[in-house]
């Protein structure tokens, strides 16, 4: 409105969505309408909604004065111009230089004139915008809300890094196959040569990994993160923002499609010292967990082949050629003819095709030069495919065959060789002291037996659905992923919230739990970091609670007098400690020499999947397992390295309370900190009570589902809550 509006919000109804100018707005449901009438129309409007029996008010009216002014209960809350409201409150100009980059310096064909490609291989995988960053992405948690497609690392040995996000739409109640993909894109070398060609290819590159990951990229939408040097007046300074814009419009119009927002910062400088002209581009998509193709090579014996992209003269690519590119090679996937695809990177060819073969060990053989690039080239568009030898004559996707993929676990380029070990090594070493991944622990012998048992404890009261009580306290986070977990299996769940903002809210929530597990066949403590894990350590409130002479008599009851069943995981793990719950299977107090988990190994948070093996089928709740069966389970602790002396280690496992022990890939406990992440003592994982009706463990055996974890090798499911509710019928 050129006019100014003057609005009474008390009118206001709360089911009316608002005013749109002199249009008239109707919802879906066509339930409501704004509309703006002349004000001698008012009464004759009102008349007409009461006669017709439909609810209305006046809200606003228009005023000669230009300003927007709000009213609330009477009192005028806001007051401001219209040709303020027309500018966003601001307004600038500046004149931009923006500088063509200098020919024959693009950082597009680097490190092309070395001549040891050994050597050339090694420096790419060491070059920081290609070496490993796991042991700075195992500090967040990725496996929480059993939602996570994709994990960070992929393939037998964790090892490939997965170059898109794909995760589940969370639901509370039911399933959905559809995910969300999310990629990035971003080259600080080529933003620095040019802020233009920086931006094309930070968006061609995050397109590239949604359509390798299995995406449409005609359903993309961007959002992009923009970080400058302070600006100031220079008309040079605002030219790399300009430029980097311009860059990232004409790829998008180039590819169609749209951004949905963005941030930008425009102060990155201190004293002297600028950042690098920065553009990252976000692709967002929505696709299905069936379709989704993971970045690992699969198997030996298969063609690799390259899906190219060609670049005009000044370096920009062919957009047409992309879009065509992209489009047959998700037909391909859709057919089941490519197996794991890499969008090539910063590193080139040589970068994708080692990742491809970290996670599972498998070697390759790069045997045709790339038509159009070189090896470490930064062909960003381009794609590496995993096919299967018998369906490359079917390919829809225009692309090389360049290479095969071979049992032997090496790399070798045109006759150079490089064993996966030593390319592991390089690719390691450069941020290890910063993120380290291990800490050193001592990698002894550790016992490997089985305990086998017929003395298996027997429930004699019968639940047709028993009910399962899962108490939450402020800071655990596993409740909604271990109520699922137990919905499936055939239980009912309570969950409730311990209360503790004043004295009378914690007296209730003791009588609510109280009540709770008397009512209960199970009482599962769930993982988390309840009260941020203080004071002086994990699951201290979770225990304090639990000490409450109320709830101790009732876990008495429960176990005593029911047959009643306990599991802790993570955090529920460190409270059954704390409690004496484990090993002694009541509540007690802990002594001197009593096990308990302890800062990790590695003095931080780990988040990855780990190998775990049952050995032993004392216990109810793992009843369903394979006894020896090698499970792969996630985790996502700071606190789980388990700590016993010698003479309990010995009575655990003689007793055959040790349910669960970390081992590596061939199924062996161990030390080795790439399996043993947190360092436990004799790889213990999980322990039970004396008669194996409470269980302990680390691994968050409640975040397996469907489409989960994709990309990791071996059996996520060890039946654990389909043990515990068959225990009872």
């Amino acid at each position: 409105l050129a006019d100014g509006l003057r609005i009474d919000l008390d009118k206001v109804p709360k089911k009316y969505a608002g005013l749109d100018g002199t249009e008239i707005a109707i919802s879906e449901s066509q339930e409501r309408m704004a509309v703006v009438v002349d004000r001698q129309d008012v009464d004759k409007m009102l008349h007409f909604c009461e006669e017709e029996n439909l609810e209305a008010v006046a809200v606003a009216e228009v005023t000669e004065s230009p300003r927007l002014v709000m009213l609330w209960r009477g009192k005028e809350i806001v007051n401001i111009a219209r040709s303020f409201i027309d500018t966003n409150g601001a307004h600038q100009e500046s004149n931009v230089v923006v500088r063509v980059p200098a020919e024959g310096t693009d950082p597009f064909h680097a490190g092309q004139a070395e001549q040891d490609q050994k050597a050339e291989w090694i420096r790419v995988l060491q070059d920081l915008n290609v070496c490993s960053q796991k042991g700075l992405v195992e500090m967040f948690d990725s496996s929480i809300g059993t939602g996570t497609v994709v994990m960070p690392y992929g393939g037998k040995y964790q090892l490939t890094p997965s170059q898109t996000m794909v995760a589940k739409l969370p639901l509370l109640k039911g399933s959905s196959d559809t995910v969300t993909m999310m990629s990035y894109g971003l080259d600080p070398w080529l933003l620095s040569w040019s802020p233009y060609h920086g931006a094309v290819y930070a968006v061609v590159h995050s397109v590239a990994k949604i359509v390798a990951a299995g995406g449409d990229y005609r359903n993309i939408y961007f959002t992009f993160q923009e970080y400058f040097k302070r600006l100031g007046s220079s008309p040079e300074r605002w030219g790399e923002p300009m430029a980097a814009l311009l860059g990232a419009y004409a790829a998008q119009l180039g590819f169609g499609l749209a951004s949905i927002g963005g941030k930008d910062s425009m102060s990155g400088s201190f004293n002297e010292i600028d950042v690098p002209p920065t553009l990252c581009s976000f692709a967002v998509d929505v696709a299905k967990a069936q379709d989704v193709i993971t970045d690992e090579l699969k198997q030996a014996g298969s063609a690799l082949v390259l899906v190219n992209v060609k670049r005009d003269s000044y370096e920009l690519p062919d957009y047409e050629g992309l879009k065509k590119a992209y489009q047959d090679l998700l037909e391909d996937m859709r057919a089941g003819r490519i197996l794991s695809a890499y969008a090539v990177g910063c590193g080139g060819i040589l970068e994708a095709a080692a990742k491809m073969g970290f996670g599972n060990g498998i070697g390759v053989s790069l045997e045709q030069a790339p038509e159009q690039t070189g090896w470490t080239e930064k062909a960003y568009g381009a794609i590496l495919c995993e096919v299967p030898e018998e369906a490359v004559a079917s390919l829809k996707a225009q692309g090389q065959v360049i290479g095969h993929t071979l049992e032997e676990p090496v790399l070798r380029c045109q006759g150079v060789e490089l064993t996966m070990e030593e390319a592991l090594a390089a690719w390691k070493a450069p941020l290890e002291k910063v993120f380290p991944t291990g800490s050193g622990v001592e990698n002894k012998g550790v016992p490997d037996q089985l305990y086998d048992t017929k003395e298996i404890y027997v429930c004699r009261h019968k639940v047709a659905k028993p009910h399962v009580f899962i108490p939450v306290f402020p800071g655990t986070n596993c409740e909604y992923d271990s109520m699922r977990a137990f919905e499936r299996a055939g239980a009912s769940v309570d969950t409730i919230v311990f209360r503790n903002l004043t004295a009378q809210d914690i007296l209730d929530s003791v009588d609510a739990f109280e009540k709770a597990i008397d009512r209960s066949q199970i009482v599962m403590f769930p993982g988390g970091f309840s009260a941020g894990d203080e004071p002086e350590g994990s699951a201290k409130f979770f225990a304090t609670a639990f000490r409450n002479a109320k709830l101790k008599d009732a876990i008495s009851r429960l176990l005593n007098e029911r047959d009643g069943l306990m599991l802790g995981i993570c955090n529920g793990f460190q409270a059954l400690l704390k409690l004496g719950l484990l090993p002694y299977g009541k509540i007690t107090s802990q002594k001197e020499d009593s096990p308990t988990l302890t800062m990790n190994s590695i003095g931080r948070h780990q988040s990855k999947m780990v190998y775990t093996k049952v050995v032993t089928n004392k216990s109810p709740w793992l009843a369903k397992a394979v006894l020896g069966g090698v499970y792969t389970v996630p985790v996502s602790h700071g606190e789980g390295r388990f700590v016993a002396d010698e003479q309990w280690l010995q009575r655990l496992f003689e007793q055959g309370q040790v349910a669960t022990q970390y081992v590596d890939a061939q199924g062996h406990p161990t030390m080795d900190e790439d399996y043993n992440v947190n360092g436990s003592y004799a790889a213990i994982e999980g322990i039970t009570s004396p008669d194996g009706r409470i269980l302990g463990k680390m691994a968050h055996s409640e975040r397996q589902d469907t489409s989960v974890a994709v990309n990791i090798f071996g059996d996520q499911n060890q039946l654990i809550f389909e043990s515990g509710v068959e225990y009872f019928s």
